[in-house]
């Protein structure tokens, strides 16, 4: 009988691949932001077109990459940040250039423009379907920027399954909403089309939740801090008069890192203990601090599910922090 088990091409593996972190257009936008901010970009500009079928284009005055760097990152598997398995479980970075790029590239006609500061000439590279077409010399800003054009566009399956519109829109907002929420001190811009969404300047976190979220919450929100040995809880809960009857606006950061987790939701809502009307949901922002050896954020391809080595401990450590409401703004 024949052997019947053979290696996958690469582009058919990067495709897979692509499965598990590219899943929608909000995807694309989540990885590149975080990739902008792990160069140490002090401004991000994200422009889309048709709730990203046709372009999703990051923008950053982050460090660059050489000409070098620019064609390993496109390679599968290649980072700048892992040199062990150890390092797995203590990264406070969010992603690296390298390990998303190659799965978007696979998906999509990709082009990247990239230029090191002290570098005359910057790097373009066009690929399609993991298929590198062009690399040349460019004068280019310093940073990155990457273009992500007809995204799926060789995956026809996968882009009928995309929602309309504005259900694409929702999700694209709601990432770079949590990202411009983790970094206040980053400068954000949002352009959908012709139309300015979002134009955000560096600011404290608390303005940065009114330029988000409307002046509504302008002196609905309460500061909240509570910090242990384990770890430490920062941000602010919305007064209970502000709870909605929808769940809303609610984020909880572990490192920076968005997370859902129910545990914690309840550590807070419970600390408003018998202050909130039936059915009604407050907003909140916390930001829990802890050492990445008492976390796995592995759990889930999209990194947003945690788990915590005791979380009876975090749990307490949240719910005493939500009840420290010390200072209103």
């Amino acid at each position: 009988m024949p052997d019947i088990i053979r290696l996958l091409p690469d582009s058919i593996a990067n495709q897979i691949a692509a499965g598990e972190v590219v899943q929608r257009p909000a995807s694309v936008v989540k990885e590149l932001m975080e990739n902008s901010i792990d160069a140490g970009a002090t401004s991000i500009r994200v422009i889309t077109k048709e709730a990203g079928r046709t372009l999703i284009q990051i923008i950053d005055d982050g460090l660059g990459m050489s000409q070098t760097d620019a064609r390993m990152s496109l390679e599968r598997h290649a980072t700048s940040k892992i040199r062990s398995a150890e390092d797995l479980f203590t990264l406070r970075t969010m992603g690296f250039r390298g390990e998303a790029l190659a799965s978007i590239a696979a998906v999509s006609q990709f082009e990247m423009k990239t230029r090191q500061v002290h570098s005359e000439l910057g790097t373009l590279l066009i690929v399609e379907g993991s298929d590198v077409k062009s690399q040349e010399p460019v004068a280019c800003e310093k940073g990155t920027s990457i273009a992500v054009k007809n995204l799926f566009y060789n995956i026809p399956a996968r882009r009928n399954f995309l929602k309309s519109n504005p259900v694409e829109m929702k999700h694209i907002l709601e990432e770079f909403q949590r990202i411009a929420l983790a970094h206040p001190e980053i400068s954000f811009s949002f352009v959908q089309g012709d139309e300015l969404i979002y134009d955000l300047t560096p600011a404290k976190l608390s303005q940065r939740v009114v330029s988000l979220f409307g002046k509504s919450y302008q002196g609905q929100l309460a500061s909240c801090q509570e910090e242990t040995e384990l770890m430490k809880v920062t941000g602010y809960i919305g007064k209970p008069e502000s709870a909605r009857k929808t769940r809303g606006e609610q984020f909880i950061f572990v490192n920076q890192r968005f997370v859902r987790n129910n545990y914690l939701n309840h550590a807070i809502t419970s600390a408003y203990e018998n202050l909130l009307s039936e059915n009604s949901f407050p907003f909140y922002v916390l930001f829990v601090e802890i050492d990445p050896r008492h976390i796995d954020v592995n759990v889930h391809p999209t990194k947003t599910e945690i788990k915590f080595d005791d979380e009876r401990a975090v749990y307490a450590v949240v719910r005493s922090g939500s009840k420290q409401q010390k200072v209103a703004v």
